[in-house]
């Protein structure tokens, strides 16, 4: 395991920016996509927001049964499956020219993903564990990274070639996951010669193990918190007093800052999870987040926003790591495939309804006013980190199973 877990935590970082640059190419140009090469004129906003939230749900759906398949055949099968899958679909996309069928490839899109997940346990079963923490601290930077140049490239290829362009360069970037995926990732820590659960025995395994259900809830609630302003922030930052001209750029910008943040002090983070406990460092980004989110009320200028931006991710950056690692703790080897799946299922459900939450919350109350709910919702969850203590619960729940007597009873 020595030999291969740095190399595969750099080819794994690669594949996974690559993965998440393509995404977040074509992504953002969705409703001019639908307008100007669809056709789509009438309705277009519930056009987006259904192209945009369909493949989440298709996504969350299917995860435990990817996970399922991982867990038996291995991580490696699945990078392979979905990074050739996702190429495919994003290619077909290119010869769209009907609504309704590019709306199918958005399911499909949704059904067949799974290369971030199965990179990230991956990485959590082939790395050892003093070295955890930090190997999944530096794989968020690379989702964050892909997140920051992705829609500048986007941006740059829809500008010269064209809309749908975007999608066949996307294709393009998906290979190159695919094929790192293909000859370069080693899974050395793998056992085939179980049998294979079935997604219902997976639920009630996963349900049986409450530090786990707690974890996923806490994600699908942070990536609530996270997804709950993806609508609001251009919109804010008029507010703020941009121009129009200026309001894309500028909430590229800050929504760019977290994501610099998120790059710096994510494998820091995860270094420091290692040392004093998940846990700690979870509060410690959730108080972070809840302090950030609550000040955003009172900077009413678009500068002071920004920096106050990138302080929030600095924190921020803790949070994913420690979930992700805490993952790890709560659970056996041969089930990790299986619960980072129901973690991606978590919060692929939530970035659906994120932004459907924060798109009726900023129509009927002011958007500062959402930063203060969303403030303490991140700190109610921070005070119930700290009483819970997971680590604990982790260590209690280890030391019954190991317990002959109390596992007799």
């Amino acid at each position: 395991m020595d030999f291969s877990w740095k190399r595969n935590l750099i080819v794994l970082w690669v594949g996974v920016f690559f993965c998440s640059t393509a995404y977040s190419i074509s992504i953002p140009f969705l409703p001019i996509f639908l307008h100007t090469t669809l056709g789509v004129n009438e309705h277009l906003e519930a056009w987006s927001g259904i192209s945009f939230g369909i493949t989440f749900l298709a996504s969350a759906l299917i995860s435990p049964y990817w996970g399922s398949l991982a867990d038996k055949y291995g991580r490696k099968p699945m990078l392979i499956r979905s990074g050739f899958s996702l190429a495919l679909l994003y290619f077909l996309t290119y010869f769209i020219t009907d609504p309704y069928l590019f709306l199918v490839l958005r399911i499909f899109q949704g059904l067949l993903a799974g290369y971030v997940p199965a990179a990230i346990a991956l990485v959590a079963t082939n790395t050892p564990e003093k070295n955890v923490g930090y190997a999944l601290g530096v794989m968020a930077t690379s989702g964050a990274t892909g997140g920051i140049v992705g829609p500048l490239v986007g941006g740059v290829v829809s500008h010269l070639f064209g809309n749908a362009e975007a999608f066949l360069f996307s294709g393009v970037v998906v290979l190159v996951a695919a094929l790192i995926a293909t000859f370069l990732v080693k899974e050395t820590n793998m056992n085939r010669s179980g049998v294979r659960s079935n997604v219902r025995e997976d639920l009630r395994s996963a349900i049986a193990n409450r530090p786990l259900m707690s974890i996923l809830g806490l994600s699908l609630m942070v990536t609530v918190s996270v997804m709950l302003l993806e609508p609001l922030l251009t919109v804010y930052v008029l507010q703020l007093g941009a121009s129009q001209q200026e309001a894309s750029l500028s909430a590229g910008i800050i929504f760019a800052a977290v994501g610099i943040a998120t790059v710096i002090a994510a494998p820091q983070w995860g270094k420091l999870g290692t040392k004093v406990g998940y846990s700690k460092i979870l509060f410690i980004g959730l108080m972070g987040g809840a302090v950030g989110n609550l000040l955003q009320f009172f900077f009413t200028n678009l500068y002071g926003f920004g920096i106050l931006r990138f302080m929030y991710g600095l924190f921020f950056a803790a949070v994913y790591p420690s979930i992700n690692a805490m993952i790890v703790k709560v659970t056996e080897p041969e089930f990790r495939g299986r619960a980072f799946s129901l973690n991606q299922s978590s919060m692929q459900m939530a970035t659906m309804l994120g932004p459907v939450l924060g798109g009726v919350l900023g129509g009927l109350i002011p958007i500062r006013t959402v930063f203060i709910i969303n403030g303490l919702a991140l700190l109610a969850t921070a005070i119930l980190i700290h009483y819970k203590k997971p680590d604990k619960a982790v260590q209690n729940r280890k030391q019954s199973v190991n317990d002959p007597q109390l596992a007799t009873k």
